[in-house]
């Protein structure tokens, strides 16, 4: 079984007794010079009082076992409080030597809700697509992917209509299915025209809409502290409106198995096993919320669980709001290409392509969604900035030529060939930036990816929280880690065989960096490049 911080974390935090968690995990380098771990002194007074921890605790934290449970090596009373190191060497030896472990998202203990995943802003063409909209796109693409990693069954709502929006999706790399026929809209409509309200004299209705629908007694059916808009009293019913309807009624209804996955509806599988998650703008909130009610109306079958994941505004430094989605991209496109102007070699098509999709998906997504977010266009694509995706990728770069250089020294007789892991010796290492690259980056991996695939199915209320930043934020971090440890410790040194065995136990170090980053950069739907 894989080492993991929760289960460390957990085991920690019972072998102080009964009581909330205590302890928390360092991470900055200054911290972990000294310490793992730490119970903060206050902490520790809450729990014991004034008197220090009990010996017996002390002994039992230094005793530690169990599933997942890292070893421990030391556990100390410090005047910030209990210090914790655990056994690196053993560490190092139980994370490099299962790498794939790591690499990849912990499997579900079982299976958790369908979920449908609507983004009504991909309804219209890529012109009229705006950046909150654009946000909105995004957001569900990575959420989708995270899901799918998790072996969650998701389905895809809607499917495009709009003759260039795939082709515009496929620029940003963004995977979303594409229209087949149309679901049946005829018992959406029996029902809506027995619900009409009476149309006022006054009242002449616009071309396609059938009448108005009264949503006041399900706003106050729903409770209004659920978060539903006090103002919402009528829905007008369109034909458009309907087919919006129907085709998310038929995600629901006639759930496919998911081939890609291997993965089969549970058998129970009904409208109260699946949640339906719209993922909109906060300029679309209102008129999803009448979609929302008008679906409970017409539909005795609709969903319990819908939930909003409303993206924050999204806001231009030095630049008109009413910027497209497409004219943004072709901006970050320009910027790259001028970055990169003297590199013609065809080679360099595909990163031209890729660059600009990185710059702006970790743009878009390295703020908490619910949040505002500001865009400065005015700054350049440059691989020296250590807060976007250019350097994230400049990065994942350097790791592909690290390990290119690596083969071609050895097939030049330079070095022996990359001897079985399980003889590696990691106790020669000893850098602390090896240690931040483990405990930071390859260790929390799989947590991190189950916390960002975590929806809280079950809280109440109509809003719900996405952690998507989480991905990006980690990627960065990693990158500057590395980038630190790389400048500073020359990797492939001279051949000589004394200095073999610390070469190869930092290659299979950095040869788990380059796993999660790869792993993480498929969360974002980015591909990893071999050099920039």
């Amino acid at each position: 079984m894989r080492l993991g911080v929760e289960e460390t974390l957990g085991a920690l935090n019972a072998a102080l007794g009964p009581g909330g968690p205590v302890w928390f995990k360092e991470t900055r380098a200054r911290h972990l010079r000294v310490r793992d771990f730490l119970a903060p002194r206050r902490a520790l007074q809450a729990r014991f009082g004034d008197d220090q921890v009990p010996e017996r605790v002390v002994h039992a934290i230094v005793g530690l076992q169990g599933p997942g449970v890292a070893p421990v090596l030391s556990c100390a009373p410090t005047p910030a409080g209990l210090a914790l190191r655990l056994r690196r060497s053993a560490v190092f030896e139980r994370v490099l030597g299962s790498v794939a472990a790591y690499a990849a998202p912990t499997a579900p203990a079982a299976l958790g809700p369908r979920v449908v995943l609507h983004c009504p802003a991909l309804r219209g063409s890529p012109c009229a697509l705006r950046l909150s909209q654009l946000r909105a796109v995004l957001v569900a693409d990575h959420l989708a992917r995270v899901l799918h990693a998790h072996r969650v069954s998701v389905r895809l709502v809607p499917a495009v209509r709009d003759p260039h929006m795939p082709t515009f999706l496929q620029q940003l790399r963004v995977d979303w299915p594409a229209a087949s026929e149309r679901a049946a809209t005829e018992a959406l409509r029996s029902r809506a025209l027995a619900e009409l309200t009476p149309a006022r004299n006054t009242e002449a209705l616009p071309p396609g809409a059938l009448g108005r629908v009264c949503l006041k007694e399900l706003v106050d059916e729903r409770g209004r502290t659920t978060g539903y808009d006090p103002n919402l009293d009528s829905c007008l019913v369109t034909e458009d409106l309907l087919a919006v309807l129907a085709e998310l009624q038929q995600a629901v209804q006639d759930w496919a198995e998911d081939s890609s996955l291997g993965l089969a509806a549970a058998p129970d599988a009904g409208a109260d096993s699946c949640m339906v998650v719209h993922v909109v703008s906060c300029e679309e909130e209102f008129q999803q919320q009448k979609l929302d009610l008008l679906w409970w109306k017409l539909d005795d079958q609709a969903p319990l669980r819908q939930k909003h994941l409303v993206c924050g505004p999204v806001k231009v430094a030095g630049a008109p709001g009413t910027l497209t989605a497409p004219e943004y991209y072709e901006l970050r496109h320009a910027q790259v290409c001028k970055a990169s102007a003297l590199k013609h070699d065809p080679a360099w098509m595909e990163i031209f392509r890729v660059l600009p999709v990185a710059t702006i998906k970790f743009e878009m997504l390295s703020t908490a969604p619910q949040s505002q977010l500001l865009l400065a266009l005015a700054d350049s694509i440059s691989t020296k900035g250590t807060k976007s995706g250019t350097f994230v990728m400049y990065n994942c770069a350097r790791l592909a030529t690290l390990f290119e250089s690596y083969k071609c020294s050895m097939e030049q007789g330079l070095y022996p060939t990359f001897p079985p892991v399980s003889s590696l010796d990691f106790s020669l290492l000893h850098d602390e930036g090896e240690w931040l690259l483990l405990f930071n980056s390859v260790l929390p991996f799989p947590d991190l990816l189950s916390q960002t695939a975590a929806l809280p199915c079950t809280a109440p209320g109509l809003h719900i929280t996405a952690r998507t930043e989480m991905v990006c934020k980690f990627l960065v971090q990693l990158s500057m880690d590395f980038s630190s440890y790389y400048n500073r410790v020359h990797i492939l040194g001279e051949p000589r065989p004394h200095l073999f065995g610390q070469m190869f136990a930092r290659l299979q170090l950095l040869r788990a960096v380059r796993e999660v980053l790869h792993t993480g950069l498929a969360m974002l739907g980015l591909p990893p490049l071999s050099h920039i």
